[in-house]
């Protein structure tokens, strides 16, 4: 993208559902460790189906509120104008082609999901150049290439959590328990940092 010359993700709606795993991910990309993306069908998808679990106390103002905050932290981070190609590209499951769509048309070097077994990685690479991460993996090569302010982010998430309020070890534990155990094991390494 013009003027972000960032290593440039899109971010799919199951990694932006968790609340902990979107604010840490955004708190990264807030830093400048990549672009984050999304277009507004992702941003309706992870809303839509955290409406649905029907949480109380998670209502459509907050979210909508929450989504707003986002594109406002984020420079850039709308993709628009995919459309077009939804139709002309194949995965396994037909309702993630507006993921692909949008990475290919926002000039995404990765798209970050849980959902490794919809995008073919070799498939995807070879033909659009974009790679598949999960998002363990992903939080991993963040740390990796900068710890000092993965830490950080993690530590100013934790000291914004007030209810309830987490220690370090209870916060690295959900991550583990959300799928993300390396993840947890780097927050474990640094514990007294964070």
């Amino acid at each position: 993208m013009a003027g972000v010359p960032k290593y440039a993700v899109v971010l799919d709606a199951c990694v932006l559902y968790p609340a902990k795993l979107r604010n840490l991910l955004l708190s990264l990309a807030e830093r400048g460790a990549f672009h984050a993306r999304w277009s507004q069908e992702i941003q309706d998808e992870w809303i839509r189906n955290l409406l649905a679990k029907g949480k109380e106390g998670i209502t459509e103002e907050k979210l909508a509120r929450t989504a707003q905050q986002m594109i406002d932290a984020i420079e850039d981070s709308v993709i628009e104008g995919y459309e077009y190609l939804i139709e002309s590209l194949t995965l396994p499951d037909a309702n993630d082609r507006h993921v692909l769509a949008a990475a290919i048309v926002g000039h995404a070097d990765a798209i970050v999901t849980f959902n490794l077994k919809d995008f073919p990685q070799q498939e995807i690479m070879e033909r659009h150049k974009i790679e598949i991460i999960h998002p363990d993996d992903f939080l991993v090569f963040q740390y990796d290439l900068n710890n000092v302010e993965f830490l950080s982010a993690i530590k100013e998430m934790r000291e914004k959590m007030k209810n309830p309020p987490l220690t370090a070890e209870k916060l690295a534990n959900s991550f583990a328990v959300a799928g993300l155990p390396q993840t947890a094991a780097r927050m474990q390494d640094a514990i007294d940092l964070i």
